[in-house]
């Protein structure tokens, strides 16, 4: 044994590159980006502060165009690039992962593609938003890293918000950044005279997401809004003529916020209204809420206050505003939280609420208990036999009636609404040109639109507004306050 023992020179040398060899398997790998932002920020990024804001998913497309728009001022410029990390959407990784060394624990950083989401904007444009991406930023003297993330589709709570995170060799410079960044997106908001729709996604998380989508309002005439004489008028006034003088009644010191509330039977006109006010009032953002959206009340009236001149305008709000006396209450935080929404408003803040019921009935009395909440209350009634006569000359536009008894209509649609005489018309000139009769109706086309609507029994004639069976009441705490 003696002759193969090795030297003690020999020796020192093999357990020598034995150490090296281990020391060297244990030194965590290179990492490329990671040198690449301590070279930019002239730092160890593990010793600097990061600041980060966080904002609703629906804002990602203000947030590019804050970006872009800070990029293009005073000689600034930036890269940006993408990161390449095992895991990374599970990691949910911001800056203080990406600038943390590797280990075992810990993927190595490598550039890759920058990630990208498209949103769908006003007049269809589409605008692509960073989702995940790095930008390595130069302004004057500032050194800056800034990192932007979308929500994550694998459901961890700490990315259900979009999130702008910052990091430089100052942290003043980092709380600048975003106050400018917070600026800018406030000044080229998208949704800004807009009419947008608000709803609420899947659940991810802690809550449901909330989309944002653009709606295109039909051009409405005031023509074509067929309403006793006096009430479009007094309804115009609450909103458009208030808002043509919204600045000499706030020089006067008179509150700018106020509500309106629209109610009466299925199919009496009053979305067809609502879509006539907001064609007349142009550039005042318009924001509304149906079905689950009904339930975001807080978000609502923030997205006003951001974008006043503006309009919320909720659809049946019996659904959320019942009568807290009534069997089987169902408003609940939804209510308190729309009234206090309501109260909070400064009195400069041009905001209109709008609600709309088929069931003024059962809704909360305490909508109007103050001024700024319901201060206008306007039934839209059943046409008069007037109102029907000029409905069936509207809706018979581009049709020959003169074969027709139109006095004989107007009496058999007695207790109709406007969408039923409206359907009554479409059903009809289709009848004519059935049996090749083009654009003239005669008698017996409105007759058989007539039967056929009535052969849809009674539940069609319900959904279409016709002849039901009681009027829909208003609680006189409401009616005296909309009679002023």
């Amino acid at each position: 044994m003696a002759e193969q023992d090795l030297p003690p020179e020999r020796f020192a040398s093999v357990f020598a590159e034995f150490i090296r060899r281990i020391a060297a398997a244990a030194r965590p790998p290179a990492s490329p980006l990671l040198d690449r932002i301590t070279a930019h920020l002239g730092s160890d990024p593990a010793q600097l502060p990061a600041t980060t804001e966080q904002f609703d998913t629906f804002e990602a497309p203000n947030l590019q165009l804050a970006l872009d728009a800070y990029l293009r001022e005073g000689g600034r410029s930036a890269e940006l690039v993408g990161v390449s990390m095992e895991n990374k959407r599970f990691l949910a990784a911001g800056l203080s992962e990406l600038t943390a060394r590797p280990s075992q624990y810990m993927p190595t950083l490598q550039e890759g593609p920058v990630e990208y989401t498209n949103y769908h904007l006003a007049n269809d444009e589409v605008l692509s938003c960073v989702h995940y991406g790095l930008y390595f930023i130069r302004a004057e003297e500032s050194r800056l890293v800034v990192l932007v993330t979308g929500p994550s589709e694998m459901g961890d709570p700490r990315r259900q918000r979009l999130k702008l995170e910052v990091m430089s060799a100052s942290a003043t410079d980092g709380a600048s950044f975003i106050a400018e960044i917070t600026r800018l997106m406030a000044r080229l908001n998208v949704y800004r005279g807009h009419t947008i729709v608000l709803s609420t996604g899947i659940q991810i998380g802690p809550g449901p997401s909330i989309l944002v989508q653009f709606q295109n309002v039909p051009k409405i005439s005031r023509d074509e809004v067929v309403l006793p004489a006096g009430l479009l008028e007094r309804i115009e006034r609450h909103s458009v003529t208030f808002a043509e003088h919204a600045s000499e009644l706030l020089a006067a010191g008179r509150s700018l916020k106020r509500g309106a509330l629209l109610f009466g039977l299925p199919g009496t006109g009053k979305t067809l209204t609502l879509m006539y006010l907001i064609n007349r009032m142009p550039g005042r953002t318009v924001i509304l809420m149906t079905g689950r959206g009904l339930g975001q009340i807080e978000i609502v009236a923030k997205m006003a206050r951001q974008l006043a001149p503006a309009m919320v305008v909720m659809e049946d709000v019996d659904l959320v505003a019942e009568e807290r006396t009534m069997p089987g209450f169902r408003g609940g935080p939804i209510l308190f939280e729309l009234l206090n929404e309501m109260d909070g408003l400064r009195d400069d803040q041009d905001v209109i609420f709008v609600l709309t019921t088929n069931r003024a009935d059962i809704l909360e009395p305490a909508l109007a208990a103050r001024p700024g909440r319901i201060d206008l209350a306007v039934e839209l009634p059943l046409p008069d036999a007037e109102g029907r006569s000029r409905l069936i000359e509207l809706y018979a536009r581009g049709l020959d009636v003169s074969s027709v008894d139109v006095n004989a209509v107007i009496e058999r649609t007695e207790g109709a609404t406007p969408a039923y005489i409206k359907e009554l018309l479409r059903k009809a000139a289709l009848y004519a040109l059935e049996r090749g009769g083009g654009e003239v109706l005669v008698q017996a086309d409105v007759d058989a639109a007539l039967d056929e609507l009535a052969q849809g029994g009674r539940l069609a004639e319900r959904l279409l507004g016709f002849r039901p069976d009681a009027p829909t009441g208003f609680p006189p705490q409401v009616m005296s306050r909309g009679n002023r």
